[in-house]
C-alpha cells in the first residue's frame, strides 16, 4: 500500500516555550542511548581518554545529537502530528514555534562543533558533523520518499561508539568500525519492528517503511538477516582485540534470544513489539558484556 500524502498542519503555534517544550525537542531517550553508546566506544578504544576531553565529548555530543534531533522535529511536525506516539510532541502539538525549534537546531549543532574540534579531535568533530547533516538533510526528508531511508538513516545513528573510539585515539581503526557496524546492524531489526507494530501510522503520515512498500513477510525475512549480521560483527569484536574470548558466547547467546523471538512473533501474525524490546535487551546487554570483557 502506498503511504497517504495528506498533511495536517498543527491548529495552533505557540510563541512561547516552556523547558519541558525545550528538553522534548532534542529527544532524552534517544540521545541518551547515543551518549551510553559513544561513552561505550570510548571505554572500549585502545587507549585511555582522560576526564577533561571525555567531559567535552560527552557535552559536544549532547549538544548535536539534541540539535539534529530538533531539527528532524522541525522537520517532521506535520508528519508528527498523524502519529500516535508522536502527535503530543511539541511542535506536532502547537505548543513551541517552529522559529524556536530551528534556534535551538542549529544553535545547539553549531556550538557542538568547537567543543568537539578544540576539547577532543578534529577526525571526532567531522564525524559528529557528518552524523548531523546524514541524520537532517538525507535521512528525515528520504522517509517521504523511500523505504530504504532506513539503511541512510542507519549510519548516524551508527557513529556514537566510533565517537567515542576517535576520542580516545585520534583515528578511524578497523575495531572502532566494528563497533559501528554493530550499531548499524543492530538499528535494523530494531526499527523494523517499529515498523510492523507502528504501520497503519507510518502509512497514515505518508513515510515509508518496508512493511507498507514490500509487505510483512519481506520485513521479516529483512529481520532475520539483519540479526544474522549484528551477531557476526558482534562476534568479530573479539579477533579484533576489542574484548576477550569469554565475550563470545554473549553476542552468540544473545542473537539467538533476538532470532527466536523474531521467529516467534512472525509466525504467530504479530505486530513486532516483543522483537522491538528484545533488540533494546540486545544492545544493553551486549554493552555491559563489552565493557566487562574489554581488554582483548
Amino acid at each position: 500500500m502506498v503511504p497517504s500524502r495528506s498533511i495536517v498542519q498543527p491548529a495552533r503555534i505557540a510563541h512561547g516555550a516552556s523547558v519541558r517544550d525545550l528538553v522534548a525537542l532534542a529527544k532524552p531517550r534517544v540521545t541518551s542511548l547515543v551518549l551510553f553508546t559513544t561513552a561505550g566506544g570510548a571505554w572500549l578504544a585502545n587507549a585511555r581518554i582522560s576526564a577533561v576531553p571525555m567531559a567535552f565529548l560527552m557535552v559536544g555530543t549532547l549538544l548535536i545529537v539534541a540539535g539534529a534531533n530538533a531539527l528532524n522535529m522541525l522537520l517532521e511536525r506535520d508528519t508528527d502530528a498523524l502519529m500516535a506516539r508522536t502527535k503530543d510532541r511539541p511542535l506536532a502539538a502547537g505548543r513551541l514555534s517552529p522559529a524556536v525549534a530551528l534556534w535551538f537546531g542549529v544553535g545547539a549543532s553549531v556550538a557542538a562543533l568547537p567543543l568537539l574540534a578544540f576539547g577532543v579531535n578534529p577526525t571526532t568533530a567531522v564525524l559528529a558533523a557528518l552524523a548531523n547533516l546524514l541524520y537532517v538533510l538525507a535521512y528525515t526528508p528520504l522517509k517521504r520518499r523511500t523505504h530504504l531511508a532506513l539503511l541512510v538513516g542507519a549510519v548516524p545513528g551508527a557513529i556514537p561508539p566510533l565517537l567515542g573510539w576517535t576520542a580516545a585515539t585520534g583515528r578511524v581503526e578497523a575495531a572502532g568500525l566494528m563497533l559501528f557496524a554493530v550499531l548499524y546492524f543492530w538499528q535494523l531489526p530494531h526499527f523494523h519492528a517499529i515498523a510492523l507494530s507502528r504501520r497503519e501510522e507510518y502509512e497514515r503520515a505518508g513515510l515509508w517503511v518496508m512493511p507498507t512498500a514490500r509487505g510483512t513477510a519481506a520485513t521479516w525475512r529483512a529481520i532475520a538477516v539483519s540479526i544474522f549480521l549484528l551477531v557476526a560483527s558482534s562476534v568479530l569484536l573479539v579477533p579484533l582485540h576489542v574484548v576477550r574470548p569469554s565475550h563470545l558466547p554473549v553476542p552468540l547467546a544473545l542473537g539467538a534470544g533476538l532470532w527466536i523471538v523474531a521467529a516467534i512473533e512472525a509466525r504467530r501474525g504479530r505486530g513486532g513489539r516483543a522483537t522491538f524490546l528484545a533488540s533494546l535487551v540486545y544492545l544493553v546487554a551486549l554493552f555491559a558484556s563489552l565493557a566487562a570483557s574489554a581488554g582483548g
